[in-house]
């Protein structure tokens, strides 16, 4: 099977020392709820947490860490050791990097399984990513409000909404000067599953 999709982009979303694009409805299938209900079924899960205070705080989302061989992936403590990609996983890369004109050789997925499950602030500036590092993050399920905060100004703010079925591509120099999170929400949420593609130096 290979993937079809489409190509209108948004413009870009930041206003200022960064990049980042939105494109709803990316993928044509018909039944995006299929590849949802796939991923959420099939994919290696885990509860994974880190230590604060002498505790254990278990993250409030379940996450799974896919990629080439020896694409070893740190952040917050964690050694994520890859699993090899899924037949799915690699479709959906590569009309990702058909888009984008990126290459991509793994991926950190995670799922929301409702409103109290959340990502705090944090930017994706680990050394294995590189300089000015390429993330483009495929969605599917319940729709989340995905928001961005500059490091140095801190009241300048950005929020997304990320529906079923979208591609946000963030690139440039995001990373070095902006945040984001999914924050919790007020409202009842049914799960969400989030693949973001990324190239391991």
């Amino acid at each position: 099977m290979q993937l079809d999709f489409f190509k209108a982009a948004s413009a870009n979303l930041l206003p200022f020392d960064g990049e980042v694009h939105l494109i709803n409805n990316f993928l044509k299938e018909a039944i995006p709820n299929h590849f949802f209900n796939q991923l959420q079924d099939t994919i290696a899960w885990k509860q994974e947490g880190m230590k604060m205070y002498g505790k254990h705080l278990n993250f409030p989302r379940l996450t799974a860490w896919y990629g080439e061989e020896g694409k070893v992936y740190k952040y917050s403590g964690i050694v994520n050791i890859p699993l090899p990609f899924t037949q799915l996983l690699l479709e959906m890369k590569l009309a990702v990097e058909t888009h984008t004109g990126c290459s991509f050789n793994s991926a950190l997925l995670n799922l929301y399984r409702n409103e109290k499950d959340s990502m705090g602030w944090h930017s994706d500036d680990e050394d294995e990513l590189g300089i000015n590092p390429a993330i483009a993050s495929l969605s599917f399920g319940e729709t989340r409000s995905f928001q961005f905060k500059h490091k140095h100004l801190a009241k300048t703010t950005q929020t997304i909404q990320l529906p079923n079925n979208n591609l946000l591509l963030m690139q440039g120099t995001t990373q070095d000067h902006w945040v984001h999170q999914i924050p919790k929400s007020t409202k009842p949420c049914l799960p969400r599953v989030n693949i973001t593609f990324r190239k391991i130096i």
